[in-house]
């Protein structure tokens, strides 16, 4: 055996025995995996299937590419049923980071500005992070929480008022309640109404929340939002890779945007690995998966708050939550590696306000999507719970 392959069985050996608690994770069913791993990885195809679908489009610009494009179309066709919409489609985003950059290229003009749920209160790094192209490319401004960990409404408002920003961004990658979409296009809507000329775009990132969308768990962001990213890894189940929806209108502006702009050839296996997963999402099975990831999530959560433990808002609405550890004395980054030791893998988490650093915060986020794949039910996250209690313990009394 190859000394890459020897890797590959030890990361399997650790995926098997591990008890997987990542939010933005997931398992892959062996379908997704045999068509990822499969001929379509050996052809280019640079640009799209011709045809008024993929806004006029002339086609690839490479030869042979027949079956490409009667896998793309096929994909798009899929994922417009998955979340039973109208809005075109574009399934080449590499990752959810690629399909936010082309999301926002498409749109916007260099130092435009951007409203977004700031990093610290549970945006992603693509929506309001210094570090990240968004804020070197434009001028960010963000929203935040209020002190019960809700996301704020109120200052959303405000800021659009005071900035006037062309996109309003919303999504979240460690938010554990409801976004009310139709709220913040409301919002925007009097914004639009009140101030003369302007005419903003308003972008929902639902990487996290997309199987909760797909089958009624969340409200939709669809027919409400004029683009729509999201990834396929996480509670989709499926490759890693990224979507771009939007309105029709906005077709053109995105697919030039995703190639050539911020890409060159597509991934092709990976659009295979699409076109699984949708057909699995399409499936009843996955409609009871997903009440089960947020039942869980609920359960695992009350029980640490039984326990004695904050969670930030108090609770969960979807596939994950924030535990507050301030007071405890424990970091998160020192309850993450605790747990690797005992197999169990999370990661450390700002909270809200949070008086420590992001490479050591005062949370832990969690996630019940993985292990609810591997068949946990509410017992068993319960008693994951108090494992983590038990590990958090020995670490305060200096045995972890």
């Amino acid at each position: 055996m190859s000394r890459t392959f020897e890797i590959i069985e030890k990361e399997k050996h650790r995926q098997e025995n591990t008890i997987e608690l990542i939010a933005s994770e997931n398992f892959v069913s062996e379908n997704v995996m045999r068509a990822v791993g499969s001929i379509m990885t050996n052809k280019y195809t640079e640009g799209y299937p011709a045809g008024p679908r993929h806004s006029g489009n002339t086609g690839r610009y490479y030869g042979g590419c027949e079956y490409y494009d009667e896998l793309e179309e096929y994909c798009c066709d899929l994922w417009r049923q998955v979340f039973d919409t109208n809005y075109h489609v574009n399934v080449q985003p590499h990752s959810g980071s690629s399909a936010n950059m082309a999301a926002y290229a498409s749109v916007l003009n260099n130092d435009d500005t951007v409203l977004a749920m700031s990093l610290d209160a549970g945006g992603h790094l693509t929506h309001s992070s210094p570090v990240s192209f968004v804020s070197k490319n434009y001028c960010v401004k963000t929203y935040r929480v209020d002190e019960n960990g809700w996301l704020d409404y109120k200052e959303l408002e405000n800021k659009i008022y005071t900035y006037e920003p062309q996109l309003i961004v919303a999504g979240a990658s460690a938010y554990s309640r409801i976004i009310d979409f139709e709220k913040i296009r409301d919002i925007i809507d009097k914004a639009k109404m009140t101030i003369h000329g302007y005419n903003p775009y308003f972008m929902v990132d639902m990487a996290h929340i997309a199987g909760l969308v797909a089958t009624g768990n969340h409200p939709s962001p669809f027919g409400i939002a004029d683009i729509i990213t999201t990834t396929t890894h996480k509670t989709l189940r499926g490759p890693r890779g990224g979507l771009i929806f939007c309105k029709p209108e906005l077709a053109k502006k995105v697919d030039s945007a995703v190639f050539p702009r911020c890409q060159g050839g597509a991934l092709q296996n990976v659009i295979a690995g699409k076109c699984v997963c949708a057909e699995e999402a399409l499936s009843h099975d996955f409609t009871v998966y997903i009440h089960n990831v947020v039942r869980n999530a609920h359960a695992m959560a009350e029980e640490f708050k039984r326990l004695g433990y904050k969670i930030v808002s108090g609770g969960t609405d979807n596939h994950l939550f924030l535990l507050d550890l301030t007071g405890h004395n424990v970091t998160g980054h020192e309850l993450q590696e605790a747990c690797d030791k005992y197999g169990i893998t999370l990661n450390k988490n700002a909270i809200p306000n949070d008086p420590r650093g992001p490479k050591i915060t005062s949370g832990v986020r969690i996630g019940t999507a993985p292990m609810t794949t591997k068949g946990w039910g509410k017992e068993d996250f319960i008693v994951c719970a108090r494992t983590i209690n038990t590990i958090i313990k020995d670490i305060e009394e200096g045995k972890a």
